[in-house]
């Protein structure tokens, strides 16, 4: 079993694959650079279904790769916010600009295609656990506190992906949901909010809720902003894994210094490489 973390620059793709062979991707980003897409990934592999398709934020970077996807895949399953509806994300995507093609085929796609399994999803892969989070709309009006986060437990680890949340999201999550911050304190691999940025820290995560991860990642090109100069806060606040790929103890892995990272569940446990 291995979740493999994708490197889409600044965006999110991710990918476990169970023993059983089924799998869950978690965004569909893709590397306009490489030119990757998640779908040639799958097909060129001959996989042609998708258990499950978890979306965490309604923004291009987590769905630029959908109409790839889609087109070469059946998907059973998808995971969002269910609170908002396909009308609100056309609108708050139109307030935006232009709705691009990918995010028209995503809701289209949850429009007429997929029910609304949302947070009580049915998804049942052996060997794997899950819950998801979400802030309700209207509460929050814009994409990243919509975002939804998901705990994902496989191999005895608990890896909490977060979206683009933002600090005000992370704190009405935390003050509303007591499951949520029993599963912040036991978290091993914490997916950085934002990609990094550092309107996604959340200084009470830690410091209040005790979430003291092992490694942090970031999903994320070059430094596009000045926001993104997180690295050392989030080292500060990890206790790191030793020798990762022969370079001794790292605390945090960014794609856009360590390309694809795949995290793999053997008897010791979950390694990273």
């Amino acid at each position: 079993m291995d979740l493999q973390i994708f490197d889409v620059e600044h965006g999110a793709c991710a990918l476990l694959t169970a023993d059983t062979g089924q799998r869950l991707m978690i965004d569909c980003g893709h590397n306009s650079d490489t030119g990757w897409y998640p779908g040639d990934y799958m097909a060129a592999r001959g996989i042609r279904y998708l258990e499950g398709l978890c979306i965490s934020n309604y923004d291009q970077d987590h769905v630029s790769g959908f109409p790839n996807l889609v087109d070469q895949l059946h998907i059973q399953t998808i995971c969002r916010n269910t609170s908002v509806t396909p009308d609100v994300i056309w609108r708050l995507k139109s307030e935006d600009g232009i709705v691009s093609t990918a995010m028209t085929r995503f809701v289209r796609a949850i429009t007429h295609d997929f029910g609304l399994p949302g947070v009580a999803a049915p998804l049942q892969i052996p060997g794997v656990g899950y819950r998801l989070y979400r802030n309700p709309y209207p509460v929050f009006d814009d994409e990243n506190n919509l975002s939804l986060v998901m705990i994902l437990t496989f191999g005895g680890c608990n890896f909490l992906f977060t979206g683009d949340l933002e600090s005000a999201g992370w704190e009405y999550l935390l003050r509303t949901e007591p499951t949520f911050r029993a599963d912040v304190t036991a978290t091993h691999v914490l997916m950085a909010a934002h990609h990094g940025r550092e309107n996604g820290i959340c200084t009470d995560l830690f410091d209040v809720y005790g979430c003291a991860p092992q490694l942090v990642v970031i999903s994320d090109d070059y430094h596009q902003y000045d926001t993104q100069q997180t690295t050392a806060y989030y080292r500060s606040k990890c206790t790191g894994v030793a020798d990762f790929r022969g370079q001794g103890r790292r605390h945090v892995l960014t794609t856009r210094r360590d390309g694809n990272i795949t995290f793999a569940a053997s008897f010791n446990g979950v390694h990273a490489s």
